[in-house]
């Protein structure tokens, strides 16, 4: 157990890096409720192009901006495909993460490029403490902006569309504004990961929309949700126990890094049963004590008659 918690700043200081892409996933999935599968190729688009840029000599700083603009885009994409095409918003999302692969193919020119021996916004800072000062500042600013006049149509869209139409508001703008800042901190959660690791891979977005889910249900199980400040509180929180949990099962002898997909397979599914058995059980708790009241008045009244 002690050489297990020496061990916590590796899943700690991953479950920072990816918490931006959960609350990406979050603004998607629990604000919009939009089912965007842009995600998968966005995080690679962020990686690719933040690894271009730094290796041509562009600022590591710039270069993440521009891996975060280049997520919004991929985002609006996504949304005028939607609004404007008047696609599915999960067939959007599809065809979107499949033209991706292949421009993210064309940012790389070739399956992976190596940051090793370059700068990177982790060359001179800890990465534990930057990508705490970065997921805190980007938390606080993303509640500041749920706060306002825009944000709250953003939320209102992903409520009832209809009602907020009678409004005057145009949900086009708020979705597509909802998509492209989702796939901008995707993105910019994916040009962290590839400075971190020090390559950018043609494959590293696969299954991030699982991670981010994941990432979403477990935080929202363990904390629970309530207002933003809350709810991307527990996002990132479930970021970070996602990451402990997985590091976790491979201390068990017959796992294998090969089943780093099933492990979070199995642990959406554990986050997504044990909240309904839960409501499932008060609901019988609470029905039986029902019936106890009413049987117990009912003999009350039985006596006095």
């Amino acid at each position: 157990m002690i050489e297990f918690l020496s061990k916590l700043d590796g899943p700690i200081e991953l479950g920072l890096l990816y918490a931006l892409m959960a609350l990406g996933v979050y603004i998607t999935f629990r604000i919009l409720d939009f089912p965007d599968l842009t995600v998968d190729g966005s995080f690679t688009m962020g990686g690719a192009i933040a690894a271009i840029l730094i290796t041509n000599g562009v600022s590591p700083w710039l270069a993440t901006l521009g891996a975060f603009t280049g997520g919004m885009l991929a985002g609006a994409c996504t949304g005028l495909l939607h609004t404007k095409g008047k696609i599915n918003g999960l067939l959007s999302g599809i065809i979107m993460m499949i033209a991706l692969y292949s421009i993210n193919m064309r940012i790389l020119d070739k399956p992976n490029v190596s940051l090793s021996g370059e700068n990177t916004i982790f060359s001179t800072l800890d990465p534990i403490l930057l990508m705490a000062v970065i997921v805190i500042v980007g938390k606080l600013l993303l509640d500041a902006f749920f706060r306002t006049d825009l944000g709250l149509s953003l939320r209102a869209t992903g409520d009832n569309k209809r009602m907020i139409r009678s409004f005057g508001v145009n949900t086009d703008t708020t979705t597509m504004l909802g998509l492209s800042l989702s796939n901008g901190l995707v993105a910019l959660s994916g040009a962290a990961v590839a400075q971190q690791s020090s390559f950018a891979d043609i494959g590293a977005g696969i299954g991030m929309i699982v991670i981010g889910l994941a990432s979403v249900i477990i935080g929202e199980a363990i904390l629970g949700t309530g207002s933003v400040f809350r709810t991307t509180a527990a996002v990132i929180m479930g970021s970070i126990i996602y990451r402990i949990v997985v590091s976790a099962a491979y201390e068990i002898e017959w796992l294998e890094a090969s089943d780093l997909k099933l492990i979070t397979a199995v642990i959406v599914i554990i986050a997504l049963v044990v909240p309904t058995i839960r409501r499932s059980m008060k609901q019988r708790s609470h029905a039986r004590k029902r019936s106890a009241q009413l049987l117990a008045q009912g003999k009350t009244k039985g006596g006095a008659l």
